[in-house]
């Protein structure tokens, strides 16, 4: 028996589509070890940091507390994430959908009216058509031309469905589905950044209170010292030179209230709207970051880190679905099969449609699809997915460098900051100490009113440079806390998948 030149000829022509493709993918290197310890810790193993109301609790202030609290439950950008997920999830069902067949139900009432000036009135044995004689347009009766009405009615089901061979569905399918880790990963990472955010904006609070409460004390004692040379002047022991230097003194000291002012009703406002609540029903009493503690924090070893790390996942995630985009385009260019079916009930009376075992319809086809040439739409799609790869692949490598810099650099900022605060501690006391001999030896009427003017400067300064260098401390802790991933975890990221899983796996809906 002779071979059926059918397959092989199938072969050579799907040969021939492929010939001038290029499906070669040389994917990017990924491999970057951690390194094993951090410049600016001690190499050991730490748990992981507390999450963000238990972190806040270490700050020993109820009032900061229940402000993040309430910002985890009324966060207007969380919300936002939490409804990206939402969108995610249903965009997995939506790319998932071409791997199940497709059925529908197919009604049709049609009803064809045909001139019947068109039909041929001929003898098919003859082939005489009256219509093209002139000479028998006379003879022929009216009745002749009369117009025909067809009718066709349908009622049944249609299926059709594509064979995935190549694995081009489920590969869109995957895609999408790790996209929906992605938004649950990206939702972790709002948070932490607004429980940061919420944290910053509080301490921002109880340093303008504290700046301020020291511009006012620096303002009595201005005003204290231009008493004292105003008296002076009175008795013609001092100058009206002495009582211009001391009155810009005065002056500047009071000129630095408004910028504080400023800065601390609208950080209020700030955090209302940290908060999902308008500013004119915020109320914050603040106090002090002087009666604040400050929490010890192990940042532990790099590679626990990057496992504590929800943006590292989350660069990671969408490397791994788009590695199925680039697979799923690539698919596209081998054959494709589908098939259709139809099975119900057909007839040209709508009398007979039903109950009649005449009037059943079975249809069943497939189709094979072999693209052989398309402008190079396909092979651009390809070439486009494997860059985006490559783009990720970078994108990712940079977050794990990321985050290995910015718990560096959280660390230094912890260290450097507590070193400032002890020298301008050391200063401020030295800057009291002499503005107190200061006012002694201006009571004596010995001081020289440039000395004078020198020493309040400089303690004001050295109040003020405490105040924010205290400020940049704890905010330095803040940032450690976003560095070493806000509580999350290989738990909390186990978590998140079962939850993508299980919504996927969720009643759909009316219809299976």
């Amino acid at each position: 028996m002779t071979r059926s030149p059918r397959p092989a000829l199938a072969a050579a022509t799907f040969a021939a589509a492929l010939a001038g493709c290029d499906l070669e993918w040389d994917k990017p290197n990924l491999s970057a070890p951690p390194p094993a310890r951090f410049v600016e810790a001690k190499p050991h193993p730490a748990p992981p940091i507390s999450g963000g109301r238990d972190f806040a609790v270490k700050f020993g202030s109820k009032e900061l507390t229940q402000l993040v609290e309430r910002a985890l439950d009324d966060n207007l950008d969380l919300a936002a994430a939490i409804a990206r997920i939402a969108q995610a999830d249903a965009q997995a069902r939506v790319s998932s959908a071409a791997q199940w067949p497709a059925v529908s139900l197919t009604d049709i009432a049609r009803t064809t009216r045909t001139p019947g000036t068109t039909i041929n009135v001929g003898s098919a044995s003859s082939g005489f058509n009256p219509a093209t004689t002139s000479s028998s347009s006379s003879s022929l009766s009216s009745s002749g031309f009369r117009a025909r009405n067809f009718g066709f009615f349908q009622l049944g089901l249609t299926a059709s469905y594509e064979l995935d061979f190549w694995g081009k569905n489920e590969d869109a399918s995957m895609a999408a589905r790790i996209l929906a880790n992605v938004s649950r990963f990206d939702r972790n990472v709002v948070e932490i950044s607004t429980v940061a955010a919420v944290l910053n904006a509080y301490f921002q609070v109880l340093t303008a209170q504290d700046r301020l409460r020291i511009a006012r004390g620096n303002v009595t004692i201005a005003q204290q010292v231009m008493d004292a040379i105003n008296a002076r002047l009175e008795v013609g022991v001092a100058t009206v030179l002495d009582t211009s230097q001391q009155q810009t003194i005065l002056a500047q000291q009071q000129a630095t209230i408004p910028p504080l002012e400023q800065t601390l009703r609208q950080t209020r406002n700030n955090l209302a709207v940290l908060l999902g609540q308008t500013p004119e029903s915020m109320t914050i009493k603040g106090g002090s970051l002087t009666k604040l503690n400050f929490p010890r924090i192990a940042p532990g070893l790099p590679s626990e880190v990057l496992l504590r790390r929800p943006d590292v996942a989350e660069a990671e995630a969408r490397l791994a679905s788009q590695e199925f985009s680039v697979l799923q385009a690539r698919a596209a260019f081998f054959p494709s099969i589908s098939l259709t079916s139809l099975y119900g009930f057909q007839s040209a009376l709508l009398s007979t449609l039903l109950l009649r075992p005449d009037a059943i319809a079975v249809q069943l086809a497939g189709t094979l699809t072999q693209p052989v040439f398309d402008g190079w739409n396909l092979q651009g799609q390809y070439d486009l997915q494997k860059g985006r790869y490559s783009e990720l692949a970078a994108l990712y490598r940079k977050q794990i460098l990321t985050a290995l810099s910015d718990t560096e650099n959280a660390l230094i900022a912890i260290r450097e900051t507590d070193r400032q605060m002890k020298f301008l501690s050391v200063a401020v006391s030295a800057a009291r100490r002499a503005l107190g001999a200061a006012e002694v030896t201006l009571q004596e009427g010995t001081i020289d009113i440039v000395t004078l003017a020198q020493t309040q400067t400089n303690y004001f300064q050295t109040q003020d440079q405490l105040a924010v260098a205290r400020l940049s401390h704890f905010q330095a802790a803040t940032s450690l806390y976003q560095a070493l991933g806000g509580g999350w975890g290989p738990t909390t990221r186990e978590i998140e998948i079962a939850r993508s899983n299980a919504a996927y796996e969720a009643d759909r809906g009316p219809w299976p």
